[in-house]
């Protein structure tokens, strides 16, 4: 146990025969349980798992038949924590890139209740993300814009981080079967968690690079995740803001939303009938100005409303 409490160590892995073993060998003793689930791998990792459980009892494997995803693969041994008692579940990646050592770091802020849910955060300085490929630190920087956005947390960073820790209660409140299985698990998590009202805490951990290659291609992943951040986007609106209470940012963003691609559209067509056609320009282009600001603003407006309602809420828990 950690200062009373009991604790499990998700390990998901794909095809990881060359680094799974280390990572298990790397857990800290005073964690209870380590779930190593094996995303239905083609090489050698599902034997190696069994090898390391017949030697350590906390070893619980976890086979999926058929690769289902990273997302699948945590909350495979999320349900195995709830089933076992586990007070708080962290999570770390089956590529030994999470340094053991921070994890109590993850675990403190849950132990003294000052959070529900803690992640860690490469991207506080230039010091914590080397290693970090530019092209991988600018997905991210764009994935923690978005979903600042879509999940209300506007003071987090690195949504992307693996590295976590959650607590029971937390736990509890999720539906693992809804729950998005790929890479855009963790995204959609935080979105469930400020819908139930839960805390959420950035622990600055350095990245660690070494053997392990990231699966993830951003080229692909980026749209396929933003699009995921905008439907969840509504569904925390419609949760937040208007089933329970009704709160009048929800026009500003609807107006927002309305009024900023109508002004868009409007002012380049005022600028193609103008050189296309020879016609008149002025009023058409700054009525469409116009449209355009009040909708940009109207964002705005709304995003510094729902800043400040996450940040009172949070005070709150």
């Amino acid at each position: 146990m950690y200062r009373g409490k009991s604790i499990g160590v998700v390990i998901p892995s794909y095809n990881e025969e060359l680094l799974i073993g280390e990572t298990l060998a790397s857990i800290p003793d005073y964690v209870d349980r380590i779930y190593a689930v094996d995303d239905g791998s083609k090489d050698g990792t599902p034997e190696i798992i069994a090898s390391c459980a017949r030697s350590n009892a906390k070893i619980v494997p976890i086979r999926h038949d058929r690769n289902m995803g990273v997302g699948a693969a945590i909350c495979s041994g999320y349900r195995e924590a709830l089933n076992d008692g586990m007070d708080i579940a962290a999570v770390m990646a089956g590529d030994n890139q999470m340094d053991p050592d921070h994890l109590p770091a993850l675990l403190d802020p849950i132990v003294d209740e000052r959070a529900d849910y803690t992640k860690g955060n490469r991207l506080i300085s230039r010091q914590y993300w080397k290693g970090m490929s530019r092209w991988r630190f600018l997905g991210n920087s764009i994935l923690t814009f978005l979903t600042r956005i879509s999940s209300g947390y506007w003071d987090l960073m690195d949504p992307q981080n693996g590295y976590t820790a959650i607590s029971r209660r937390a736990l509890e409140r999720n539906n693992f079967d809804a729950l998005y299985r790929g890479y855009g698990y963790c995204n959609e998590l935080l979105i469930n968690l400020n819908i139930y009202g839960f805390r959420v805490a950035d622990v600055v951990i350095p990245a660690k690079y070494g053997r392990e290659k990231s699966k993830i291609r951003y080229m692909f992943y980026i749209p396929k995740v933003s699009w995921l951040l905008l439907r969840n986007f509504f569904r925390r609106l419609k949760m937040e803001y208007v089933a329970t209470t009704f709160n009048p940012l929800v026009l500003f963003y609807l107006f927002g939303f309305l009024a900023t691609p109508v002004g868009m559209l409007s002012l380049f067509y005022s600028l193609y009938a103008k050189f296309a056609q020879g016609g008149p320009i002025f009023t058409q282009a700054m009525l469409s100005f116009l449209i355009l600001m009040m909708g940009v603003q109207s964002l705005f407006f709304a995003m510094y409303f729902d800043m400040q309602a996450g940040r009172e809420g949070a005070k709150g828990g």
